[in-house]
């Protein structure tokens, strides 16, 4: 039997991997299985990428370069552009983005190409994996049937299943080897052997019945964190018109030990998952004619605070006698969230924007963003200096790093507005801070 050759070469640890997409759910996930004794390839278009790998050079906060280097010297990691690897792999895992398009559709393009990467390299005995976090029903929808018309049958010339990525970047307390892994197989073979493959690197893994119902768990996990961040975002605005402190009341509330889950106020949503997946479920489920009214509600009033932090602002500005228009604004972090330079979907490049088009003078600090593009122009970060953040009209924290000092910009800026409550703990004897 297929399986049983290559479950007993999974437990030995001579199973060859090929993860496409080295990105930060692929890389990490590459690495992992790397350390745990597998000969792994990374698979990625991307040149620029790849050639940094290939000279140990780690570009996410979770993989030290070191670690790198050493896999690669072992000879167990190399990065490549090359699809042919897939020719000698026992095992592929896709992890490839999944955007939504310009109409908030899900565009499956990439999960495509790489199927037919696969598709076009197949032999038999391979386990597919799909990772990519995508609408309920791509893996039997679209992969499936690109192997059938191959003569290929599942659970028995190969083996096809879907296990959601939970990497969350720059997470110090849960990295791969921490986090529980969902598998659900096309069939049981399927999914015995996607689950004795990540039990190899993970404390446990959680078989379910489908790839569907894996799909959809990856995708209520973050319908549930973007309803709950609406809800937040909705309560500081009333919080503000009641002049009390949101982070006050919800640090409050989180002091009950049962029943209660805190969910903080931001500037909006950023990333690849939040903004993006509850859409895919949203938009599979209008196919069938119903609408999902708590996904389509929390994604407005998230997709507005980036305008009400420009009010905030025009306010803040206001109350002093200056105008938004002139006003020299220094933004303090651009990427999505503390501790990484990932700026996909990020609240802070629309708010930035929209500043400039009111005509504000908009410059950024952000330790792991060197250069940003607005409106088609490069802008590069400075650093945010006592002497740079005394020459703004308002210093705006966007993103909460832990490389700022905020004793320092509370004390030397006129003007601060907090989105993220990062200076919360400090003492503002001036009046100077306006927080969400």
């Amino acid at each position: 039997m297929k399986d049983a050759s290559l479950k007993a070469r999974i437990e030995e640890r001579t199973a060859r991997l090929a993860v496409i997409g080295q990105g930060y759910v692929g890389l990490p996930l590459a690495i992992e299985f790397a350390r745990a004794g597998f000969s792994v390839a990374g698979v990625d278009t991307d040149l620029d990428r790849v050639g940094a790998l290939q000279a140990g050079r780690s570009y996410i906060p979770d993989l030290d370069s070191d670690d790198l280097r050493e896999l690669i010297r072992l000879g167990r990691y190399e990065a490549t552009t090359d699809f042919a690897v897939l020719e000698r792999s026992d095992v592929v895992i896709i992890c490839v983005p999944t955007p939504l398009g310009k109409s908030k559709d899900p565009d499956i393009s990439y999960i495509v190409a790489a199927g037919s990467e696969v598709v076009a390299r197949y032999r038999p005995g391979q386990l597919v994996i799909l990772e990519s976090t995508t609408y309920p029903e791509t893996t039997e929808e679209l992969l499936l049937p690109i192997f059938r018309a191959k003569g290929a049958r599942v659970g028995e010339d190969f083996f096809l299943a879907f296990s959601p990525e939970r990497i969350d970047p720059a997470n110090p307390t849960f990295k791969v080897k921490d986090i529980p892994k969902v598998v659900g197989g096309v069939t049981p073979a399927c999914t015995r052997l996607a689950a004795t493959l990540y039990g190899q690197i993970v404390p446990r893994v959680h078989e379910v019945s489908s790839p569907k119902v894996a799909e959809l768990a990856k995708l209520y996990e973050n319908v549930f964190r973007n309803v709950n961040i609406a809800l937040a975002n909705e309560f500081a605005l009333m919080c503000r018109r009641l002049g009390v402190s949101t982070k006050e009341v919800i640090d409050a509330a989180a002091t009950k030990p049962f029943g209660f889950m805190a969910f903080y106020p931001g500037p909006g949503i950023g990333g690849h998952c939040i903004p993006v997946d509850p859409l895919y479920l949203s938009w599979k489920l209008r196919l069938d004619g119903y609408e999902s009214r708590f996904i389509a509600l929390a994604d407005d009033i998230n997709r507005a605070m980036p305008v009400y932090v420009i009010e905030m602002v025009t306010d803040a500005l206001n109350d002093r006698r200056r105008c938004l228009n002139g006003a020299r604004i220094l933004a303090l972090g651009v990427a999505y969230k503390r501790g990484v330079g990932d700026i996909r979907e990020s609240p802070a490049l629309e708010i930035l924007k929209q500043l400039r088009e009111k005509g504000a003078e908009v410059s950024y600090a952000d330790p792991h963003v060197p250069t940003i593009v607005l409106d088609g122009t490069p802008i590069k970060a400075i650093e945010a200096t006592p002497e740079a953040l005394a020459a703004t009209d308002c210093a705006l924290i966007l993103t909460d790093h832990p490389e700022f000092d905020y004793p320092s910009i509370v004390a030397q800026a006129p003007l601060v507005v907090d989105t993220r409550n990062a200076t919360w703990s400090i003492r503002a004897p001036r009046g100077n801070v306006v927080a969400l």
